[in-house]
């Protein structure tokens, strides 16, 4: 193990964030998997845990990406939004987990806090259908607007709805 590593080891050591954030925030602590902190926030306090966790040194929102759970043995939450932070003076990452149900899947947006969140959560968007209140530009990122499901919800069919048909022939020659 190298100089920077063994820091970086000790200074998450010295400063478990996860057990903070979750203890100010209702959330609870996961075991630490592959090295890696983790923790579990209630949607409602996720905008000031995460001013809180930036606050702490966590600079850096690495990804926003979502888990659908429809029929995954023992869920019992419909959704999971993962948050990959990590602290770049010191090495740490931590991942935040939030948990959401339907019909209306809503958290407040992470942008205000880190503004890479703009792009991530419009996929999740795009994706999921997952709501970020207080987005600045909420719209489709990978699929036109006209398109109004959301394909990577395990209850959306494997060979689509048929929303092709719907959609304009592009050549070429349109762009």
């Amino acid at each position: 193990m190298d100089e920077h590593s063994a820091g970086a080891t000790s200074a998450a050591a010295a400063t478990p964030a996860r057990d903070g954030v979750a203890d100010l925030f209702g959330g609870t602590r996961q075991p630490p998997f592959r090295g890696q902190e983790r923790v579990d926030l209630p949607a409602d306090r996720v905008r000031e845990a995460f001013r809180f966790l930036r606050d702490d040194g966590y600079d850096l929102l690495v990804d926003v990406t979502c888990v659908d759970y429809l029929e995954y043995r023992g869920a019992k939450h419909r959704y999971g939004l993962v948050y990959l932070l990590a602290a770049t003076a010191d090495n740490r990452r931590l991942t935040v987990r939030v948990f959401l149900d339907d019909p209306a899947p809503t958290v407040a947006s992470a942008t205000p806090v880190w503004p890479a969140a703009n792009w991530l959560e419009r996929e999740v968007w795009d994706m999921f259908g997952i709501r970020f209140e207080g987005h600045p530009d909420l719209r489709r990122l990978l699929l036109p607007e006209v398109f109004t499901a959301h394909p990577l919800r395990k209850d959306y069919p494997l060979q689509g709805r048929g929303e092709r048909h719907n959609f304009p022939i592009l050549t070429r020659d349109d762009g």
